[in-house]
């Protein structure tokens, strides 16, 4: 199978663009555009900078839609048709740049506590229209599972399966390093070629602390040999900075390849 290698940082989505040149010197081959602060597809002048900055390398992108202050799931009709809204719109955009756009699921209010199943419907109904624009636009919005936090929907493989099975135009994106906090590595790996997009990174179980490969406790040399076996396309790296980019890296081609 073939995997690439791609960089992210969420942590740098309110500086210039200057640092993305080093994730090619470093040696990936892409870069995960996280469309939030001053990366956001749907504003005029960070696009055509952002198209600038990848015709002026040769890194291939894939993008993380924006998630802050967003829910996807919410009981309140304006702030899901809202969050519905800006998702699909970067998507739109997106299109030009890659045909993987990795998308949070929703998390359960308050409100939401007391009526479960409305929550589940309301994730479910946004999934459906986001799908119908992703497919128009030739791309998969990918559901990525989430960390341990009780309020968050997706943490566990039946749940991110059940919620995106036969739904057209949408495919998922397992975070490893989500995973880890949940203690589900295992229990998703044995499903990895349902997987349409890959994110890793590190922690020791208890955080998303999106350590660099080999600075927590996630057996990169059983994830890797299941990946391999079964996964074929952009393998995202998510760090805070490229020193751990290029230590990531290190690690990534040690135990994927």
């Amino acid at each position: 199978m073939s995997l690439t290698p791609y960089f992210s940082s969420s942590s740098k989505v309110w500086e210039s663009r200057d640092w993305i040149f080093g994730i090619e010197e470093v040696g990936y081959a892409g870069w995960e555009i996280v469309a939030d602060g001053r990366y956001r597809l749907d504003n005029p002048e960070s696009y055509r900078e952002i198209t600038e900055n990848l015709a002026s390398t040769g890194l291939s992108a894939t993008v993380h839609a924006p998630y802050s202050d967003l829910n996807l799931a919410s009981l309140n009709y304006p702030i899901w048709r809202e969050s519905v809204r800006q998702i699909c719109t970067c998507i739109e955009y997106a299109a030009n740049l890659t045909d993987r756009v990795t998308i949070h699921p929703g998390f359960v209010s308050p409100v939401g506590r007391l009526v479960p199943e409305k929550v589940w419907e309301m994730q479910k109904s946004a999934l459906v229209e986001i799908g119908r624009v992703a497919a128009d636009c030739g791309v998969l919005g990918c559901l990525e599972n989430m960390i341990d936090i009780k309020d968050f929907l997706c943490r566990y493989p039946e749940e991110i399966f059940g919620m995106t099975e036969n739904l057209e135009g949408i495919g998922i994106t397992l975070d490893v390093g989500h995973a880890n906090t949940n203690g589900k590595v295992a229990e998703f790996l044995v499903q990895i070629g349902r997987v349409d997009h890959l994110h890793i990174h590190d922690n020791h179980g208890r955080q998303d602390e999106h350590l660099a490969l080999g600075d927590g406790i996630i057996d990169w040399e059983v994830v890797g040999r299941a990946v391999a076996a079964a996964y074929s396309g952009p393998v995202v790296v998510e760090g805070r900075s490229l020193e751990e980019a290029r230590r990531s890296l290190i690690a990534f081609r040690k135990w994927f390849l």
